[in-house]
């Protein structure tokens, strides 16, 4: 293995990626190479039961939290682009309520509490993302953009970097979000945001509106002395296939993703009633505490290698496999000192993955609060509605324009399933579980309310 390392880092010093970056990868190729389980056992972890809720937090925290917002900002992951539903740019920019994209509602987040808005953009991602914010003219809120890094896939045979002549460029991909600590080094980020006064930052997924900086959840962590808090919420059959909460026999926190459960376990890492809690991907880290641990670990937050297993044109199933080699940054709550974790509602998890997500968040089941945040109406209880829809007709944003007339009313939803070629017209609410089906001829589902099966010729 150790022969094949001196093809990959010439790949890595060709792209002038930071020496920190290049010691980071070593790791995860090393041990890619060395045949070591990546997996976390079940036998290795226990379950969580024990975590503090942050809806029993007292009401002073709220105050407590609103006298340090000159000590707070707020990073956003702007990397994604909205390929899989058919978009060519980030998808921040995807209008989700009315003409205001996910972008405006984070804009106007962080101005209503004038905190600076941090974005870790992506190479694919940042000069569309500059664009639109220059295009919204004046506003009253610092902006503070950085790049995260990019690796080499590696070619699953061979284990040298992957090679793509007909597009050299998706022989790269970011090394997961787990680049958030080395990029904010490498980028000079961390310095200015402490040479600010800036101590704590709170972190989301730009696509997850829900996600606002609440006062009360700042006020327990700042009173609470953590280095770093993962917000956690109850999960849901929808939430099975994500990355949850365990503990290590030593007591330690630690995050599991899907790519670490062996498939023998994947059963039992999908029980929702043993695993109860998900990582929502908001988090809350002490920027000092976080500048002390990199001094001290020459620079690095050394997290767990996910091996992915890729086409390398994602678009091509049939082109060379490879592995990307990624990070989680919610497994650093495993690996700096003094973490911990905080049960929040559903409300403050409305990511959207799947054009079905996009028609919930859109529809009357989530409203648009005072705070610019996007959440569940109340009656849902925390619930989101379940959509899906036929991939082989909605997969793409085109579609949903071309197939809905209006998007339907899933306040009182549970399931929506619609299979088939059909269009949607205006007036469709749909109540409890609702099943819409169509065969491969168009087919038009009229207005009215529908709850159970439905077939349309």
């Amino acid at each position: 293995m150790s022969s094949n390392w001196p093809a990959v880092q010439a790949v890595l010093d060709n792209a002038d990626v930071p020496d920190i970056v290049k010691g980071l990868f070593r790791q995860h190729y090393e041990k890619l190479g060395s045949g070591a389980e990546s997996y976390i056992r079940e036998a290795e972890i226990s379950p969580v039961s024990d975590v503090v809720d942050a809806e029993t937090l007292p009401t002073t925290l709220r105050d407590a939290g609103r006298a340090k917002l000159d000590s707070v900002a707020v990073l956003k992951l702007n990397g994604g682009l909205g390929t899989s539903m058919g978009l060519e740019g980030p998808k921040s920019l995807l209008p989700v309520r009315g003409e205001d994209s996910f972008l405006s509602f984070i804009l106007r987040q962080a101005e209503l509490l004038s905190v600076p808005l941090v974005l870790m953009n992506s190479f694919s991602t940042s000069d569309q993302t500059d664009t639109a914010i220059g295009a919204l003219g004046d506003l009253d809120v610092e902006v503070i953009s950085f790049l995260q890094h990019q690796v080499p896939k590696i070619d699953a045979k061979t284990l040298q970097p992957a090679v793509w002549p007909a597009d050299p460029s998706m022989q790269w991909c970011p090394p997961g979000h787990g680049d958030i600590y080395a990029a904010l080094v490498t980028s000079g980020t961390l310095g200015r945001l402490l040479q600010k006064g800036r101590r704590y930052l709170f972190v989301s997924n730009a696509d997850n509106l829900g996600a606002t900086l609440d006062l009360s959840i700042l006020g327990h962590f700042i009173e609470s002395g953590k280095s770093f808090l993962m917000e956690v919420a109850d999960r849901t059959a929808a939430d099975r296939k994500g990355g949850h909460l365990a503990r290590r026999a030593d007591g330690q926190l630690l995050l599991r993703e899907k790519a670490q459960c062996h498939s023998d376990e994947e059963e039992q890492f999908q029980d929702i009633t043993t695993h109860r809690y998900f990582n929502t991907n908001n988090l809350w880290i002490d920027l000092v505490a976080l500048s002390d641990f990199l001094k001290s670990n020459d620079g690095v937050v050394s997290l767990p290698t996910i091996t992915n297993r890729k086409s390398v044109d994602p678009k091509d199933p049939s082109s060379t496999p490879v592995f990307q080699l990624e990070t989680a940054m919610g497994a650093a709550i495993e690996v700096l000192p003094n973490t911990d974790a905080i049960r929040v509602p559903r409300s403050r998890f409305a990511p959207v993955k799947t054009t079905g997500d996009l028609i919930a968040v859109r529809s009357d089941a989530y409203e648009v609060r005072q705070d610019f945040s996007v959440g569940l109406i109340a009656q849902r209880n925390g619930v989101p509605p379940h959509v899906a829809l036929d991939d082989r007709y909605f997969k793409k944003i085109s579609d949903l324009d071309q197939r809905f007339a209006d998007t339907p009313s899933l306040k009182s939803c549970e399931t929506l399933k619609v299979t088939g070629n059909l269009n949607l017209a205006s007036g469709i609410t749909i109540q409890g579980t609702a099943n819409l089906v169509g065969s491969d001829s168009p087919a038009t589902v009229p207005a009215g309310t529908y709850e159970g099966d439905y077939t349309f010729a």
